[in-house]
C-alpha cells in the first residue's frame, strides 16, 4: 500500500463480525449483531473517503469484506487490539504514510474523518463519556503507546503530553457516538431495522 496523492491513511481495526458486539447479546440475536457490526464498519469506511483505508484484522470474513470495500488488508493475527494498531501504523509508515487516523469500526454516525488529520500533533476524539478513544490521529514516526480499552482517552492524552507532543482534543458528537450497549442504540430505533433490510 503506497501513498497515492497524499501522506495520510485511515486505519480501521475490525473484529470478526460474528464475535462483535457481544454486550448486545441480551438485545439482539447473533445474526442481527453481525449485520449491525458490518453496517457500522461500512459507514466508517465511507466516512474515510477519499483517504485510503487499511483494515487491520485477523478474520478471513473481515479480510474478504475489507477487500470488497477497496481497503488494504493488514493481516495481524494474535496481536490483540493495541498490538494490531501499533503494527498497522508501523506498516503504513513503512509504506510511506506520514500520518494515520485510527478510527473504531462501530461509529454509526460517522460522516467525515479527513479533518482529524489536519493537525500536526495528536488529535483525540473521545467517546461521549470521555472514556474511550473513538478516533485518534498520530504521526507515523511518533513514539506513541496505544492503550485502547477502559480509560483509553485519558491514557492517550497522558501519552501525548508525556512525550511533549502537541495535543488537540475534539468532542465531536457524530464521531463521539459508538455502540457498545443497548442504551447506545436506544436513540436510533431505525438503525437496527435499517441494517437488517
Amino acid at each position: 500500500m503506497a501513498p497515492m496523492g497524499g501522506d495520510v491513511a485511515v486505519l480501521i481495526p475490525v473484529k470478526a463480525f460474528h464475535r462483535a458486539k457481544a454486550r448486545l447479546s441480551g438485545t439482539l440475536d447473533p445474526p442481527t449483531r453481525e449485520t449491525l457490526a458490518r453496517h457500522m464498519a461500512e459507514t466508517v469506511v465511507r466516512a474515510a473517503s477519499p483517504l485510503p483505508v487499511a483494515v487491520v484484522c485477523d478474520d478471513e470474513t473481515v479480510s474478504e469484506w475489507a477487500g470488497a470495500q477497496g481497503a488494504t488488508v493488514l493481516w495481524r493475527p494474535g496481536h490483540g487490539l493495541n498490538g494490531a494498531v501499533r503494527s498497522g501504523v508501523d506498516g503504513l509508515a513503512a509504506a510511506g504514510y506520514r500520518r494515520v487516523v485510527v478510527a473504531h469500526s462501530d461509529l454509526p454516525l460517522a460522516v467525515d474523518l479527513q479533518w482529524v488529520a489536519r493537525f500536526d500533533g495528536v488529535t483525540l476524539v473521545p467517546d461521549r463519556r470521555d472514556d474511550g478513544t473513538n478516533v485518534l490521529s498520530v504521526p507515523t514516526d511518533a513514539i506513541f503507546e496505544f492503550g485502547y480499552g477502559g480509560g483509553s482517552f485519558r491514557h492517550h492524552a497522558r501519552e501525548a503530553l508525556g512525550r511533549r507532543m502537541a495535543l488537540r482534543v475534539v468532542r465531536e458528537p457524530l464521531l463521539g457516538w459508538d455502540v457498545d450497549t443497548a442504551d447506545d442504540l436506544a436513540p436510533f430505533p431505525d438503525l437496527v431495522a435499517a441494517t437488517c433490510t
